[in-house]
């Protein structure tokens, strides 16, 4: 595979794993790498991602997940958590960060506290969905970091997130889980969705160009 088209048509969801089959810490570390360095809106970076090996964990997490096999039979389960809010202190350190890297510079402080203005008025439902698809973005990425070291994932919101996050203790960590990616190679001969033509409207009736 050379061409992102190519990436982009070897990868489905897959829906059956070889649970045999181990994905190398290499090649998970890449895909972290990807997630890592994806944008985010102001650079916040609003969530985090836990990869799950432990079987019991998988267990009970499969148990509120639609009863979805890949849960248990991939290598290496992701679940990306975004943050329940924006804070003062959480927008502070992404400041910090940035200055630590960058240098101060007064632009940037006004920035964030504009930004500050902005988002801690809001309710904590609406700051919680902003975090939560910054999410997809970094899932984005790393669904194509996947295709790319030909490592087969199915993007989950199938779940009881509430359930999800007692499971893994995240609303501790003011956190709640957005969405899980199994990470795994798939079971040739198993899987009904493999041999399944993709079904992708056409670019006529999805693309409108205002000129």
């Amino acid at each position: 595979m050379t061409s992102l088209k190519d990436l982009m048509t070897w990868r489905y969801a897959t829906k059956k794993m070889d649970p045999a089959k181990v994905v190398s810490e290499e090649k998970v570390e890449a895909i972290l790498e990807a997630i890592r360095m994806a944008p985010t809106s102001s650079g916040t970076q609003p969530f985090e991602v836990f990869v799950v090996t432990q079987d019991a964990m998988r267990e009970e997490i499969r148990k509120v997940g639609w009863d979805q096999s890949q849960i248990t039979e991939c290598s290496h389960l992701l679940v990306f958590a975004a943050w329940d809010n924006y804070s003062a202190e959480r927008i502070d350190a992404v400041r910090a960060h940035m200055e630590e890297l960058r240098g101060e510079n007064p632009m940037i402080t006004q920035y964030y506290e504009n930004l500050k203005g902005a988002y801690l008025h809001r309710e904590s439902t609406v700051n919680h969905d902003h975090a939560a698809r910054q999410t997809y973005i970094a899932l984005g990425f790393a669904m194509l970091a996947a295709a790319e070291l030909e490592v087969d994932c199915c993007p989950m919101e199938g779940f009881d997130a509430d359930a999800v996050d007692q499971i893994m203790g995240l609303k501790e960590l003011g956190l709640k889980s957005v969405t899980l990616l199994p990470l795994g190679y798939r079971e040739e001969g198993a899987d009904w969705l493999l041999p399944m033509p993709k079904v992708r409207k056409s670019r006529e009736t999805l693309v409108k160009t205002i000129a």
